[in-house]
C-alpha cells in the first residue's frame, strides 16, 4: 500500500521503518532540514536500539523515501499518517499547533483522485479525531476557488481514523512488530478494511521478523481493536495514565514500607502475583519520566476539567511521582548528612535505559537541587551525555566517561537509570576508589548483599 507519515521524530521513524518492513511503500516528510539529510544517508537522528539498523537495511531500496513537503507524500499515498509532536504547555495541555498547520496542509493537498485515510497517530486529546476532520476541511476550502461560505468540500474524499501508539522507548521495534493489539477508532467500516489490510502481516504475523527484533516464542496473532473515535483517543490516555499511577502506587508503597521494616520488592512481587494485578510497572524508585506519562496524565486531567470530571486518582499519580524524585536527596542527607561541597555521582541520565531521551527525567530534577545544594555533581550515561550537555547547558555538571573514573574521590554513588552495564561492575574496586562508600540505588536492581560486602553503605527505595 501507498503510505505518507508526516513527521520523523520518535513514532513516526519507526512506524514508517516498520510498515517498509511490512512490505509496503512510505513516503517520510519531515520539515527540519538536518534531520532530513541524516535520514537520506541512513542515519538515525535518535538513539533506539535496533531501529538504525532497520533504517540502514531499507534506506537504498524502493520502498522508503524522504520528502520536505506534504503535498508531494499526500498525492502519492493512500493513507497518511499524522505523527507530529504534542508538547506540553505550561498548562499541561498538549501543544497542538503542529497537528493544525499538517492537517490544514493535508486538506490542501488533497484532490478527488481517490479516498485517503487520514491516521491520528500523534497522541492527541479526545475528540481530536472530529477537530482533525474540520481542520483537513478548512485545508481544502482554502485552496477553492469559489468563496469559501459557499464551499461545499467532498467529505467523502477523506476519513479520519485514530490509531494510538503504545511504544516503550528502549523496546519500540519489539512493541511495534509484537504489539498486545492494534487499536483503530472510526465509523467508516471502508477505512476500516483497509487499515486490517495495512497491518495484515503484523495481525496474522505472517512477516519475516528483522534481525533486530526477533519474534517472541509461540506469538502467533495480534488482537485487532475497532472501536468509535472518541474511544480510541481515550484508550490510548488511560493506558498510560493506569501504568504512570501503578508505579506511583509502588512508590507510595516504598514510603510505608520503610517505615513499618518491610521490603517493598518482597511486597511488589507478592502482589504482582495476582493475576488481577500482575508484576509489570510495580517497581519502586525515584520515579517515572519521559515524554508520554506526565503528558498524557496532565491532558486527561485538562479533559477531565474540561467536562467537570473529578480526577483525584491521576491528580495524587503526578502529586506522588514529583515528590519521589527527592528521596534520594533525603537518604543523601541521612548518610551524608552535610550536601554542600560533597562529591555526588549520577549514574544515568535518560529517564529510562536503552534510550538517549532525557525528557522529564529524573535525573534533571535531581541534578537541580543537588547543585542548588551546593554539591560538585558528576554523571555518566552510556548514550545521553552529548544530549544533555546540548539541552541543558544551564547545569554545572562533570561528565565522565566510565562509571570507575565517575566514582574516583566521590562521596556517594546514586543510581538513576537501570542501564545493564551499571548491574555488572567491580564493586570492590570501585569502592576502593571512593572518599565515602555510599550507594542510593534508585531503581531497586543491584545486589544489596554483593554491595554491602564491598564496603557500600546500601540505600535502597523501600528497604
Amino acid at each position: 500500500m501507498d503510505v505518507c507519515v508526516i513527521g520523523a521524530g520518535y513514532v513516526g521513524l519507526v512506524t514508517s521503518c516498520s510498515l517498509v518492513h511490512l512490505g509496503h511503500k512510505v513516503v517520510v516528510v519531515e520539515a527540519d532540514k538536518h534531520k532530513l539529510e541524516m535520514l537520506r544517508s541512513g542515519e538515525c537522528p535518535f538513539y533506539e536500539p535496533g531501529v538504525s539498523e532497520l533504517l540502514k537495511s531499507h534506506a537504498d531500496g524502493e520502498l522508503l523515501s524522504f520528502a520536505d513537503n506534504i503535498a508531494e507524500g499526500v498525492k502519492s499515498s493512500e493513507i497518511i499518517f499524522i505523527c507530529v509532536g504534542t508538547p506540553p504547555l505550561p498548562s499541561g495541555e498538549p501543544d497542538m499547533s503542529a497537528v493544525v498547520a499538517v492537517a490544514r496542509s493535508i486538506g490542501a493537498a488533497l484532490d478527488s483522485g481517490r479516498k485517503r485515510i487520514i491516521v491520528n497517530k500523534s497522541t492527541v486529546p479526545v475528540g481530536s479525531g472530529n477537530w482533525v476532520e474540520m481542520l483537513v476541511n478548512q485545508g481544502m476550502q482554502a485552496v477553492q476557488t469559489v468563496p469559501a461560505r459557499s464551499a461545499k468540500p467532498d467529505s467523502l474524499s477523506f476519513s479520519v481514523v485514530s490509531n494510538p501508539e503504545f511504544l516503550r522507548e528502549g523496546s519500540a521495534l519489539h512493541d511495534t512488530f509484537y504489539p498486545d493489539r492494534v487499536v483503530i477508532g472510526s465509523s467508516d467500516a471502508g477505512a476500516i478494511n483497509r487499515m486490517r489490510e495495512l497491518y495484515r502481516p503484523l495481525i496474522e504475523q505472517t512477516f519475516s521478523p528483522p534481525e533486530t527484533a526477533a519474534r517472541p516464542a509461540g506469538f502467533a496473532a495480534v488482537p485487532f481493536v475497532v472501536t468509535d473515535l472518541a474511544s480510541a483517543e481515550m484508550i490510548k490516555y488511560s493506558a498510560n495514565a493506569f501504568l504512570a499511577m501503578k508505579i506511583s502506587f509502588a512508590n507510595e508503597m516504598a514510603g510505608i514500607c520503610e517505615r513499618v521494616g518491610a521490603d517493598v520488592k518482597e511486597v511488589a512481587r507478592g502482589i504482582g502475583l495476582d493475576k488481577r494485578i500482575g508484576t509489570a510497572f510495580l517497581n519502586a524508585g525515584v520515579g517515572w519520566g519521559g515524554s508520554c506519562f506526565g503528558k498524557d496524565v496532565h491532558a486527561l486531567i485538562e479533559v477531565a476539567r474540561e467536562y467537570s470530571a473529578p480526577t483525584p486518582l491521576l491528580e495524587a499519580t503526578i502529586s506522588v511521582n514529583k515528590n519521589q524524585r527527592h528521596v534520594a536527596i533525603k537518604k543523601l542527607q541521612e548518610e551524608l548528612k552535610i550536601i554542600k561541597g560533597r562529591v555526588i555521582a549520577l549514574m544515568g541520565l535518560s529517564f529510562k535505559p536503552d534510550t538517549d531521551d532525557l525528557r522529564d527525567a529524573a535525573s534533571l530534577t535531581i541534578a537541580s537541587q543537588l547543585i542548588k545544594m551546593g554539591a560538585s555533581l558528576r554523571a555518566y550515561d552510556p548514550v545521553s551525555i552529548a544530549s544533555c550537555k546540548r539541552l541543558h547547558p544551564e547545569l554545572e555538571i562533570d561528565y565522565c566517561h566510565n562509571v570507575q573514573e565517575l566514582a574516583d574521590g566521590a562521596d556517594a554513588l546514586v543510581l538513576v537509570t537501570e542501564w545493564a552495564e551499571f548491574q555488572n561492575l567491580d564493586w570492590h574496586r570501585i569502592a576502593s576508589s571512593m572518599k565515602n562508600r555510599i550507594i542510593v540505588d534508585g531503581r531497586n536492581v543491584l545486589n544489596k548483599e554483593e554491595l554491602k560486602a564491598a564496603g557500600f553503605v546500601y540505600r535502597g527505595i523501600g528497604m
